[in-house]
């Protein structure tokens, strides 16, 4: 069920111009039985007539609402899926690198140390050495011989997470930057197996990111395993697409989680409770 609200999503536009093409036609019958209705006096006429006039205004109240349930659908149901997918699959991804504590090794016995040829200055001993803190590394396994990114090159435009080359099997939160001037909305884009090989947009987001920031977030289990181009598109208040930039990610299935082996019975051997000793 779930597959079908997305694909009428995916799909909404060419559902709009099929009615529309479809309402056009039943108003054009609906229009000549009408004048067929007018224009007769023989009365098995008119009831032809106005049998075709019925059909017509049928058909035409029943593409109408073929139009508000696709609207519906596009509008209402695949957000609220997706934010309720979205909520349920949430989780915490951390980019800052953390503590970094290197594992000592436990001493047996405590070895007599000889101290008397070293000597300290009194400024050396207050003396604070910083550790240089590791740059961010995007989350994932990054396959190699991507194709490489498109309109990566702005910071109007630019992804973080995820990395170009990246396998997506979870749910993440996209990371980068997505603004322009006279900045009107941006959003998520897919093309791959489960799209036609077609760009599918995704929800609009309306406050721009001028900071490396979340951007949103993707799941991946509405869509096929594949290869996929994840684009993000960026336009203005005319509509007009100013920066894109667009990466490869490799959607998989979710990584099965191990299961622990309990102790294997013999055959006809059934397991024993040991009862606990009673007070005496």
């Amino acid at each position: 069920m779930t597959g079908v609200v997305f694909l009428i999503e995916q799909t909404a536009l060419a559902l709009y111009i099929l009615i529309g093409a479809a309402i056009l036609i039943t108003l054009y019958q609906l229009s000549r039985s009408q004048g067929a209705y007018r224009a007769t006096y023989f009365e098995l006429e008119r009831d032809f007539a106005r049998y075709h006039r019925a059909n017509a205004v049928t058909v035409l109240i029943l593409l109408i609402e073929m139009a508000l349930v696709i609207f519906g659908v596009q509008r209402v149901v695949a957000p609220t899926i997706r934010a309720t997918s979205s909520t349920a699959q949430t989780f915490e991804q951390v980019i800052s690198d953390g503590t970094f504590i290197t594992p000592t090794p436990f001493a047996l016995a405590a070895a007599p140390i000889d101290a008397s040829g070293v000597q300290l200055e009194e400024d050396e001993v207050q003396q604070v050495l910083a550790t240089p803190t590791l740059t961010p590394t995007p989350v994932g396994t990054i396959l190699p011989n991507a194709p490489p990114p498109v309109g990566c090159d702005t910071p109007n435009a630019q992804f973080q997470i995820p990395a170009n080359g990246m396998v997506v099997f979870e749910p993440i939160n996209v990371v980068g930057t997505a603004f322009t001037d006279n900045f009107a909305f941006y959003r998520f884009e897919i093309k791959g197996p489960s799209t036609f090989e077609n760009f599918a947009p995704r929800e609009d987001h309306n406050i721009p990111v001028a900071e490396t920031a979340e951007l949103g977030q993707f799941v991946p289990s509405f869509y096929e395993p594949g290869e996929y181009q994840f684009r993000l598109a960026v336009f203005d208040s005319t509509n007009t697409l100013r920066a894109s930039c667009t990466v490869t990610i490799y959607i998989s299935d979710p990584i099965p989680t191990p299961t622990p082996l309990g102790q294997e019975l013999g055959p006809g051997v059934a397991p024993v409770a040991t009862a606990a000793p009673s007070g005496g």
